[in-house]
């Protein structure tokens, strides 16, 4: 129980926040929970601790266990602003929440898939090997299907292994998009969470996706054509 003028004792802070004493006071000594002066010692062994505390301490056990971050970058986050931090969690949740039920509503079966388009199953082995299509017992998911038929489009066109066109090209693209991803995610997250309700976030999320795919397929052409000439100035 609280003392009466809502701050905890060691015991009662462990309780609420669902951590040991021993953990907490770890934290602690590692400027996690604050500054001391937030501590109100009334003895040498007996210390009360605001109620703030819980909320603080269960962010920081979520950050080490399911966003398996080290105590210092966690300190760093947790001193900006703690109460931001817990809304870009709940937000980056509540994403994977849709995703993962939109991705499983939505699976076609490997039997379906290679009736449908044509690729070779070696392909599409190696594909999963690489960790570019990621099916489940299910199979695969809109996106996998939509890789799986570009591939088929590319082969249909020409794109073929004898030309040494592979599925290790697509490691390129994957390699190029991942800094380019996370930084997507950064800004997306830092300006929707705590501005927006979450539900307006996700929906904010959910219609830019189509979008940003035609506007990353119509830069990545200009891009080429601009490439192509280039090269050819420089032959000239």
């Amino acid at each position: 129980m609280a003392t009466t003028d809502g701050m905890l004792k060691m015991s009662e802070l462990a309780e609420r926040s669902g951590v040991s004493a021993g953990t907490i006071k770890h934290y602690l000594r590692e400027g996690l929970l604050g500054s001391e002066r937030d501590v109100r010692r009334t003895s040498r062994n007996m210390a009360y601790y605001p109620e703030q505390f819980v909320d603080r301490i269960r962010l920081i056990k979520r950050l080490q266990e399911e966003r398996f971050m080290p105590l210092r970058v966690i300190r760093e986050v947790v001193a900006e602003d703690p109460e931001r931090a817990a809304r870009v969690i709940e937000l980056e949740d509540r994403i994977l929440e849709r995703a993962i039920e939109a991705g499983e509503t939505g699976r076609v079966s490997r039997a379906s898939v290679r009736s449908t388009y044509d690729v070779p199953r070696n392909v599409l082995d190696r594909l999963e090997e690489l960790s570019i299509l990621t099916p489940g017992p299910r199979g695969y998911d809109g996106d996998d299907v939509a890789i799986i038929e570009a591939i088929s489009r590319f082969r249909a066109g020409g794109y073929e292994e004898a030309l040494g066109f592979t599925v290790y090209d697509t490691l390129r693209y994957r390699d190029a998009l991942r800094p380019l991803v996370a930084e997507e995610v950064r800004i997306l997250l830092d300006r929707l969470a705590g501005e927006v309700e979450v539900e307006r976030a996700l929906d904010i999320i959910s219609s830019g996706a189509e979008p940003l795919r035609d506007l990353i397929g119509a830069m990545h052409s200009k891009l080429l054509l601009a490439e192509l000439r280039r090269q050819r100035d420089r032959i000239e």
